[in-house]
């Protein structure tokens, strides 16, 4: 699904960003460009990058 209209960004390639080693906004705005234009994406894309944090999180807590 598109997150950021502007830029077509997807929900799928934030993830992988993110999976990359992105872990803030900053990183996000960076590499991808989203939040940098009208906004209406930062809401979603913050919820996206939560979401991965915790997963990995979790994944890491587990194996260790």
């Amino acid at each position: 699904m598109y997150i950021c209209i502007c830029h077509g960004v997807t929900d799928k390639k934030i993830i992988q960003t993110i999976n990359a080693g992105a872990t803030t906004m900053r990183d996000l705005s960076q590499e991808l460009a989203v939040g940098t234009q009208c906004g209406k994406c930062t809401n979603c894309t913050k919820k996206i990058l939560n979401e991965q944090l915790i997963a990995i999180a979790n994944v890491s807590e587990q194996v260790a």
